[in-house]
């Protein structure tokens, strides 16, 4: 049985030599966009992680002396950027879980964006 010459498909030449100059840069970009969305993915679930941390603290009343407890109330305090007040229902517990939540949620779907974006150069 004899089988079809092979057909050139693409990025091996026939004649048996494989020159990847042409593909280095392309391959660093591509691994250099790949390591930032890396980046932001984890900086993104981190802060997330503060803000469910957050919620979680103050719905149990976590003891406000504890040092870590404190920690994660500073973090999240700083992280949330302006969105710790936009609903200010009567009960504070539920403001809180509203809030961090809308925090979160806007920390996730940026992030997202910014990946797509990166990835799409």
């Amino acid at each position: 049985m004899s089988y079809p010459p092979p057909h050139d498909h693409g990025r091996y030449p026939q004649d048996g030599y494989y020159d990847d100059r042409s593909y280095r840069g392309r391959d660093r970009r591509d691994d250099g966009a790949a390591t930032v969305a890396n980046i932001i993915r984890v900086v993104v679930s981190t802060v997330i992680a503060i803000f469910a941390l957050h919620v979680l603290f103050v719905v149990l009343d976590a003891n406000q002396g504890n040092g870590f407890v404190t920690f994660i109330y500073t973090l999240a305090k700083a992280l949330v950027l302006g969105l710790g007040d936009v609903f200010t229902p009567d009960d504070a517990l539920l403001g809180v879980i509203l809030n961090y939540g809308l925090a979160a949620l806007v920390y996730l779907v940026v992030g997202q964006l910014i990946i797509k974006a990166i990835r799409r150069r």
